[in-house]
Parts: structure tokens; sequence; C-alpha cells
């Protein structure tokens, strides 16, 4: 069955976003958030907890150009905790027996073990996220230089930005051939096309979920563009210097919140709205969703759904 576009089929636009988890789809709503997990014996696991705060929202939360780092870090830290709950429902009992060290941490960690590994994690994935995207593109540039001879600061600026969206594409790219991450990216194409399901105004079936595009401009991979092609222009108008590697990573990392709350903003805009200038900074999102994305099967669009269905309010604050 053929596609319906997003775009032309919304009748609203819903602040609900999600992630896929191993085996599973995490959706975060306004008061709730939910994950829904295909366990090894085929049935579907659904978690939820509660995001409302009795104090409401604060400040920094809803301040435009101020809210995008601390949601972006928030997103961040629950994407993880769901990856890690996740994996932990695909252990059975039949795995094999821990190895020493292993049960070395279980007795040292006790129930803290997990939220161990994921800090641990996150921070390996920090430090790598670091080299890769803002030191390694400062060498190539240098690099560059030397075969080339002196080049202008706003050329050199240019030339890393373009090779740190060249590292994404060639990354995700890469990743999609791996056999558990293809999966995944299943789950991502499933989590999509639900929610432009739900925003379509149709009830949440898996015959109708099919219909509609895996492509949506409110996603995390758009996002992830976004904030490495906005970085070119803020390091441009900071004048951050080239005189020192270590001197321009400092001050690039100085920059992280400015670049990602404009990001943040864009993005938004981008999945409120639809006009020529939100379908021109979505475009170069939506086409790289090609290769985070995949068509689900059934089994992928129930867990998602599941996971939708929970975290809809009765009250419709979950609309724009």
């Amino acid at each position: 069955m053929a596609e319906s576009n997003t775009n032309n089929s919304c009748r609203f636009k819903t602040k609900i976003g999600g992630q896929a988890v191993i085996e599973g789809v995490m959706m975060k709503g306004p008061q709730k958030m939910a994950m829904a997990c295909r366990l090894p014996d085929g049935t579907i696991d659904i978690e939820e907890w509660n995001t409302a705060s009795k104090n409401g929202t604060p400040w920094y939360r809803k301040t435009p150009f101020v809210r995008g780092i601390f949601n972006f870090i928030t997103s961040m830290l629950d994407g993880y905790k769901c990856l890690s709950k996740s994996a932990d429902k695909q252990m059975t009992d039949d795995e094999e027996e821990p190895s020493k060290f292993e049960k070395w941490l279980e007795d040292k960690f006790g129930d803290k073990l997990m939220p161990v590994i994921t800090t641990f994690s996150m921070i390996i994935g920090v430090v790598m996220a670091v080299g890769l995207f803002v030191y390694f593109p400062v060498l190539i540039v240098g690099l560059i230089e030397k075969l080339t001879g002196e080049l202008g600061s706003v050329l050199k600026n240019i030339i890393e930005g373009f090779i740190k969206i060249a590292i994404f594409i060639g990354y995700t790219a890469l990743t999609s051939k791996m056999p558990d991450i293809a999966r995944t990216y299943e789950y991502h194409g499933a989590e999509h096309k639900t929610i432009a399901c739900y925003e379509g105004g149709e009830e949440l079936t898996p015959e109708n979920v099919k219909k509609y595009t895996r492509f949506h401009p409110r996603c995390g991979t758009s996002f992830i563009f976004l904030v490495l092609f906005i970085s070119i222009f803020v390091t441009s108008v900071f004048g951050v210097p080239w005189d020192s590697k270590l001197l321009r990573v400092c001050f690039k990392l100085l920059l992280i919140p400015i670049v990602t709350g404009i990001a943040y903003e864009a993005i938004m805009i981008a999945g409120k709205f639809d006009n020529i200038f939100t379908r021109i900074i979505s475009a170069p999102g939506l086409w790289i969703q090609r290769i985070t994305t995949s068509e689900p099967d059934e089994s992928e669009i129930e867990c998602a759904i599941a996971a939708m269905k929970a975290v809809i309010p009765e009250d419709g604050e979950d609309k724009w």
C-alpha cells in the first residue's frame, strides 16, 4: 500500500516524540513516558513512567533558545536509560553463567550496577563524540591547509562543517549494515509511522499505520544534522580561533548550548508548521532518515502503537 505524506495528511501536530530501543519503542508525552518491547517469548512488555512535575515545567525547559540544551540532555539521559532497560528485557534464563568479573561487579554495586554501567557508557559515548565530531574535523582541516596553503577562516569553518556532516552520514550508513542496528532502524520507522498516523487523526491500528510515511521532520536524525549545519555559522560569527587545536575544541564545546538552542527551535518549528521554510530546513534530515529508518513489520508497529497509546493524554495537551 502506498505511503501517505505526513505533511498533507496531518490534522494536527503532536508534542509526543519517541525513540527506537532494543526490540521496541519508547514514546514520551507531556505527562508520561512509556516503553513497549517485544520479549523473547513474543509478548509485548509495557513500562510507564510519569514525567509531569507537580511544580510544572521549570523556566529553563520552556524558554526559547535556553530550553534546547536542557531538553537535549534530558532526552539523551532518557534514551540511554530506556536502551539499557530494553536490553535487560531481552535476557533469558538460558543465558550463559556470568563471568567472575560480572559476579564481582554485581557483588560490588548490587542494584546500582546498571546505573553505573549506563553512566560509564554515556561518558565513553560523549568522549567519542567529542573526538569524532569536534577534534577530528579540526585535525583534518589542518592537514588540508598544509597541502593547499593558507585558507580563510570562513572557508575552514565550512570545510570543517561538511567533514562533520560526512562523518555523520558515513557512520549511520555503516551502522545500518549491522543486523541489530538495522532492526532498530525498523523500530525507528515504526515510531515515525505511528506518530504520523496519530497526527493524521486515524485510529492506531497496524493497517492504518502502515499507510503513513516513515519520515518525520521532528526527528533526532534531523536535529543532529541541524546541529552540525548550524555550527558552521555560529563558529564563523563568534570567530572561534584556529591558532590552537585544543583552544578551538574548548571554544566549540562552550558554544554547544547556543548551537543546540538554535537547532532545537528550528526542529520545533519544522514539526509544528508546514511551509516552504520548514520544508527547506527539514529536507536534509528527511533524506538522512532514509538511512536511519526502515519499513517496519506488523509486530514492530504493534510495539510502537502500544507505547503511543500509553502516553496520549485525555485532556489533549499533546497538541501544539
